[in-house]
């Protein structure tokens, strides 16, 4: 069991999880006014807290009452407890405490499973998101940027969906390093199916958490709101492949009010997977192409991304006059020195000197009176005309 909270306090927060959908902003205001024990009490009276539990009409206050009824928190954490996971709520040491910038919205408390420390982990993480449906492009992106942030120390946080979410984990697995699913069940159910061996790897090798107690089930909305905690538990998110009606891009979203950074990984325009990326990065997400630009922009003073830039050309070496003196001459023919100087800008003498350098370096050839540019070899620094 985590260290922190009150026993009392842990066992009415894990009943909670099974009366309050995730991200349910009138029970995290009476959890706010009354306490989870306090809450539970109410919640579980005859008449459902009537006239202290405002906000929801009494149909709503029935509903959580027949939940709340019908909770065994006691059950729920031996369950866990059997597959070495464990309950995490506000008060312990393990709680990550960005999750506070919820507000209301927070989280009544995290089923985790895995032994790295939360909080720890979330210190420094980055969340990496996308389309269930993507192409092999946006498999590749992920998988890259997931391998990069983990060999660069960075946990790497996503959803075990198919596509994006599951290349991102696999990239970080395969480099040896961190990474955390956020799971829209409970942490006992695998979802999707297809990711049994995927998620199990990551229960050996990171943290599978999720809001809902074991044994629920994902439904359309938990997907939309487990969003809200991959957003928050990160430094910033980063959308791969997302169309404009996309999950991904409610995560971006919530980044976004979070006040976390958020980055797109751009795709071709003739691309619907990437349009709502285009999108996002029309607004205020950052172009991001690797993990070394994601880790810049998230990451501590000095953390920086290689400079990238073409190759370097040996005329680019070339001091502004030398260039001017070379782009002076013809592209075809000879040309003599006074006409050479005056398409520079210079004097006769200046640029019979800067010729005569231009020459030892191989980039221009004297003809009687005249100088041309040199044959196709292509010239370099080290290499002299006119002898040794």
């Amino acid at each position: 069991m985590t260290a922190g909270a009150r026993p009392a306090e842990r066992l009415a927060r894990a009943a909670l999880t099974r009366v309050l959908e995730p991200g349910d902003e009138h029970g995290g205001r009476w959890l706010r006014e009354f306490g989870a024990t306090g809450l539970l009490a109410l919640l579980t009276a005859p008449d459902a807290g009537r006239g202290r539990l405002t906000g929801v009409g009494e149909p709503r206050l029935d509903g959580y009452r027949a939940r709340a009824l019908a909770a065994v928190p006691e059950r729920d954490l031996a369950a866990v407890a059997r597959l070495g996971g464990r309950f995490v709520c506000p008060g312990d040491t393990e709680w990550p405490s960005q999750l506070d910038d919820l507000g209301d919205a927070r989280p009544i408390g995290l089923w985790v499973r895995g032994s790295p420390d939360l909080r720890i982990w979330s210190l420094r993480s980055v969340a990496v998101v996308g389309a269930r449906a993507c192409t092999s492009y946006g498999a590749h992106m992920a998988a890259s940027i997931g391998a990069g942030l983990a060999e660069r120390g960075w946990v790497v946080t996503s959803g075990a969906a198919f596509g994006v979410d599951g290349a991102a984990h696999r990239g970080a697995l395969a480099s040896g390093g961190a990474t955390v699913a956020v799971l829209a069940c409970g942490v006992d159910v695998v979802y999707p199916r297809g990711h049994a061996e995927l998620i199990g790897r990551i229960v050996e090798q990171g943290l599978v958490i999720a809001e809902l107690a074991p044994g629920d089930h994902p439904t359309r909305s938990r997907f939309v709101l487990r969003n809200r905690v991959i957003a928050a538990l990160t430094r910033g998110t980063v959308v791969v492949e997302a169309e404009y009606r996309s999950g991904s891009l409610v995560t971006a979203r919530d980044a976004q009010r979070l006040g976390r950074f958020t980055m797109g990984v751009p795709g071709p325009v003739t691309s619907g997977l990437s349009a709502g990326v285009h999108e996002l990065l029309r607004g205020e997400g950052v172009l991001v192409t690797d993990a070394a630009e994601v880790a810049e922009l998230v990451g501590d003073i000095g953390e920086l991304a290689p400079r990238r830039r073409g190759p370097v050309l040996p005329r680019d070496l070339l001091d502004p006059l030398s260039a001017r003196v070379l782009e002076a001459l013809p592209a075809r023919g000879s040309a003599a020195g006074p006409d050479i100087a005056r398409g520079a800008g210079t004097t006769p003498d200046e640029a019979l000197a800067r010729l005569y350098e231009l020459h030892s370096l191989g980039f221009v050839e004297r003809r009687g009176d005249g100088w041309q540019l040199a044959g196709p070899a292509t010239p370099a620094a080290t290499t002299r005309r006119g002898g040794s």
